[in-house]
């Protein structure tokens, strides 16, 4: 059976912090939502536009679970179900707008461009 080299509870807050909001579809999801305010689920997956039901669902319960995002369920027919971010998840914004911002700065050249504006987090990159 694995057991992990480290117990959990000495984690490194880096650690922590790459665990909530860290991989490939976390950080766009905190993003889309930090732009559009609160989503349904269908305009969500469509906004992502190439990732699967599956992933998005369980990602989408992962971040609940973490505290970063919040779900709303109305009592009309048929069901809605919207998504927004918690102000725990906001507080995380800053801190991908930091990472999109280093990371054009320091993009290899000969790569491919990069977007003068992200157009989730709403980094605008400003090159001399």
């Amino acid at each position: 059976m694995y057991r992990p080299k480290l117990e959990k509870d000495i984690r490194c807050p880096l650690e922590y912090g790459l665990d909530l909001f860290g991989g490939k579809w976390k950080s766009r999801i905190l993003c889309v939502l930090a732009a559009q305010k609160e989503l349904r689920y269908s305009v969500l997956r469509r906004e992502m536009s190439n990732i699967t039901d599956a992933v998005l669902a369980t990602t989408l319960k992962e971040l609940q679970n973490s505290g970063l995002v919040a779900r709303r369920q109305f009592d009309e027919i048929p069901p809605r179900v919207e998504y927004f971010l918690t102000e725990k998840g906001k507080s995380v914004i800053p801190i991908l707008q930091s990472i999109c911002h280093w990371a054009g700065l320091y993009q290899e050249e000969g790569a491919e461009p990069s977007l003068p504006q992200c157009q989730k987090c709403g980094y605008r990159e400003n090159k001399p």
